[in-house]
């Protein structure tokens, strides 16, 4: 699986993976920008098989109904209650309690369309479940995935949030005028 992900990857598609993320690292939160079309979701397969790393995803629970949800459960999807009233982070933060191993891929912006600032989640779940945040950039202008370091949150957002936008200036999405900036 891994040969033809490189293939595609590679040599059909021209893109190219900097970076890596340590498998020693089997829970953190993976933050993906810009998120800014369906095909991204293609991408992080290709990348996850690349990595070699089981790499977690959250789906609203109907999604995972016989007989589709054998296939979201297999490349990692987890089931998301959406009903209002609930406290999604801190029900997303217990995800990571209950696996050995769950690295969960996130997108800040909360959508595919443009927006003017991410949404925190991401971070309160990091923060709630005492994980790393690991920063990837899908950049489509480049044809590059840009891996970023561990970053441990501090728990002052305002401080945390410019530090790991740093990350993301530049990168290109697949529908270009829907792609994340600073200054959006």
């Amino acid at each position: 699986m891994r040969f033809l992900a490189k293939i595609i990857f590679s040599k059909i598609l021209g893109w190219t993976l900097h970076g890596a993320i340590d498998p020693s690292i089997k829970k953190c939160v993976i933050i993906v920008v810009p998120h800014t079309s369906s095909y991204d979701f293609i991408m992080g397969l290709l990348i996850r098989s690349l990595l070699r790393l089981r790499i977690n995803y959250l789906g609203k629970k109907e999604l995972f109904t016989w007989p589709i949800g054998y296939y979201f459960r297999w490349t990692g999807g987890a089931p998301l209650d959406r009903t209002p009233g609930q406290n999604k982070v801190e029900s997303i933060a217990k995800l990571f309690d209950q696996h050995k191993t769950f690295r969960l891929a996130l997108s800040p912006e909360g959508t595919r369309k443009k927006v003017d600032q991410w949404k925190t989640g991401f971070y309160y779940i990091a923060t709630m479940a005492q994980v790393p945040i690991i920063p990837i950039a899908l950049d489509y202008g480049k044809k590059e995935v840009r891996i970023g370091g561990v970053f441990q949150p501090t728990g002052s957002i305002e401080n945390d949030l410019p530090i790991l936008e740093k990350h993301f200036m530049g990168a290109v999405g697949y529908i270009p005028e829907y792609s994340w900036t600073k200054d959006a």
